[in-house]
């Protein structure tokens, strides 16, 4: 590869809007300027961005995963650079995740998404439920803030960048799988052709978030599901424990108040007190996580409203994203359009 590779950026969008053209915005002013965009666009209203190609498929609305996959057989770029229409990046976002091919073995290459700091306050308390450790796990605290440089075996599509040969030699995106469709490329990449994915900090975007709860809950909704269904079916990336520990807190929230009763109804004292010990202590180490959590949020943001919206935040998401687990897990398939508003803010 020369020092200087094409990029294709993909972007699939429903119609040009405000997002979109404030993420051409920050394209245009690259620092690394030897690129294309891609605009894979269902409803076409008729505006041209320097750098562009549009390409319209109103075949597909409501369908981003294949719309992405247009975009990239359109590309003439040796990296395809995949982001969402409501993504900007920052302007050495290229020079920085170009970098990090010039080892072979590197097949694709992704940053962190931070919440941009514009967003509304319930976007703001959207975005520091997807960053804390709590709200999250591991693999949302460094994808949602930047955190140390690491090889990782699974990406979103809202900060990725492929060598196109390898996304090629995978077969590119199966996209039944939306919105998973690139946890299932990940896996391809890492798997079949034993290469590596790279999390760079510096490979930085800004991405607005759904607002608390209605617009996040509707996004939590398509993640769970098919999060569930891959830790069946893929367990080699998806069967952790951290995507199955709300799904067992859901299960708590729902059977411990019934245990009681019923060992209390039946007279079972021993049984009754160790499960309201239990109940109480696991309550409370989890509400203590909670007021923890929120205690953090607002030393880290400065701002004690988004500290308070993160508590029911984070708990209205772990039983929420327990429950679509559970059902995604004993699904025999999983639909791939979730929801006609799933991707609306």
């Amino acid at each position: 590869m020369n020092n200087q590779p094409f990029v294709s950026i993909v972007i699939p969008v429903e119609v040009v809007g405000a997002d979109l053209r404030q993420a051409v915005k920050h394209l245009l002013t690259q620092t690394y300027q030897n690129f294309e965009i891609i605009i894979a666009v269902t409803k076409d209203n008729g505006e041209r961005f320097p750098k562009t190609e549009i390409v319209v498929a109103p075949e597909l609305e409501g369908r981003p995963a294949e719309r992405r996959d247009l975009g990239a057989k359109t590309a003439k770029g040796e990296i395809i650079a995949f982001i969402d229409d409501d993504v900007y990046p920052e302007n050495d976002w290229l020079e920085k995740a170009v970098d990090g091919f010039k080892e072979e073995t590197v097949a694709a290459v992704g940053g962190p998404m931070v919440t941009p700091p514009n967003d509304s306050l319930l976007e703001k308390a959207s975005g520091w439920v997807w960053a804390s450790p709590l709200g999250s796990g591991g693999a949302g605290t460094y994808r949602c803030r930047p955190q140390s440089k690491r090889t990782v075996d699974d990406y979103p599509t809202a900060n990725l960048l492929v060598r196109k040969s390898d996304f090629l030699a995978v077969g590119g995106f199966q996209t039944q799988y939306w919105p998973g469709e690139d946890t299932k490329l990940c896996l391809d990449l890492t798997k079949k052709l034993g290469k590596k994915i790279i999390y760079d900090p510096e490979v930085l975007v800004y991405h607005h978030r759904r607002a608390l709860f209605i617009p996040h809950l509707r996004q939590i909704r398509g993640y769970g599901l098919h999060r569930g269904h891959f830790a069946r079916i893929l367990p080699e990336t998806s069967r952790r424990l951290g995507y199955f520990l709300p799904s067992l807190f859901f299960l708590f929230i729902l059977i411990a108040p019934l245990k009681i009763l019923i060992f209390r109804w039946f007279g079972w004292d021993l049984l009754f007190q160790l499960s309201m010990v239990l109940s109480i202590f696991i309550s409370a180490v989890y509400f203590t996580a909670l007021l923890l959590t929120g205690g953090w949020v607002v030393i880290q943001s400065g701002d004690w409203r988004l500290g308070v919206l993160v508590m029911p935040g984070i708990f209205t998401t772990h039983l929420y994203y327990g429950l679509m687990f559970l059902r995604g897990y004993f699904s025999k398939t999983v639909k791939r359009s979730i929801h006609p508003h799933f991707w609306q803010k």
